[in-house]
């Protein structure tokens, strides 16, 4: 029997387009957050330790909402993303405040991960079923010749909020259903013609609505760590020099490059659940909506943590 999966919770994202510590807005009656829900599916599928990737200054918020909370039922670790935390030999560039990205959100926790692990955004909502998914995955996979990952994959049409445009991760699948390429594709919304894709050209792009889409709900061994070591240096090497203030290292991009050379089989695991998450300030009222509807067919508890 390998380890047991840990789940990792990126949460170290001030949400600028929203405007404010969204991942700690409490979205319930019961004063849960969109974390809380997660979170409760995460311990139902069996994971019993929760790593948070935050911002240094944001500790004392999150230990609040989350250690007198599921704290008293799953192990609670944090890991602090840092903009020093960078290979030796490089330097911050003048004026950057931007974080480094969701791959170096990962590294952030190397020092804590020791098995396989499932990584999320701290404010999407995913669903019971995908947790219970990627948990079987990580318990009766390992990593043979190449290494052994997978994602959840869910529909176009049930991750788009229609208050504006969204950063989706589109995926192309090969004839056996496992990952051959990830476009991260920054402006995507539903029009009148149905939903589409900005491109840098202003030209609009039609997507169908069953793109399989990437929410950031990956699932790793511990082999990750270490090809995220060699590639943040490849990244502030090649990539920050390009685009000092903004560039970012993420891990859709990460996760593309070693499938390309070969060295990473990405198995994709299919969702049919609906994701919520609060993008925008106007998403906050129908995302409560949609999970007092789930408390209130008895998915879910009136109240989540007794």
């Amino acid at each position: 029997m390998g380890k047991e999966p840990t789940l990792v919770v990126m949460a170290a994202g001030m949400g600028s387009r929203y405007g404010g510590l969204k991942q700690v807005d409490k979205i319930t009656e019961a004063g849960e957050i969109i974390l809380d829900f997660s979170l409760y599916d995460a311990m139902m599928a069996g994971f019993d330790r929760v790593i948070f990737v935050i911002r240094e200054e944001h500790r004392d918020i999150f230990r609040e909402m989350v250690d007198e909370r599921a704290g008293r039922f799953m192990k609670v670790e944090y890991a602090y993303q840092k903009l020093d935390d960078i290979p030796e030999g490089f330097s911050i560039p003048e004026g950057r405040e931007k974080p480094w990205g969701t791959s170096h959100a990962i590294l952030a926790c190397r020092d804590l991960i020791d098995g396989p692990f499932a990584v999320i955004n701290a404010d999407d909502y995913y669903g019971a079923g995908a947790f219970s998914t990627i948990y079987d995955y990580l318990s009766t996979h390992k990593d043979g010749d190449i290494y052994s990952y997978c994602m959840v994959a869910y529909k176009l049409k049930n991750t788009i909020t229609e208050n504006g445009h969204v950063t989706r991760g589109v995926c192309e699948l090969d004839e056996k259903g496992f990952l051959s390429g990830i476009t991260e594709k920054m402006e995507i919304m539903r029009r009148e013609e149905g939903i589409a894709c900005h491109e840098d050209d202003g030209s609009w792009m039609p997507l169908e609505d069953d793109t399989p889409v990437s929410m950031n709900f990956w699932g790793f061994t511990e082999s990750f760590i270490d090809e995220l070591k060699k590639g943040a240096y490849d990244f502030f090497e090649n990539k920050v020099p390009e685009n000092p203030l903004k560039s970012e290292f993420l891990l859709p991009v990460s996760v593309d490059k070693l499938i390309k050379s070969g060295k990473a089989q990405v198995e994709v695991l299919r969702s049919s659940d609906k994701w919520c998450g609060v993008t925008y300030k106007e998403d906050r009222e129908q995302v409560r909506d949609q999970l007092q509807a789930r408390k209130d067919k008895g998915e879910y508890p009136e109240k989540l943590w007794k």
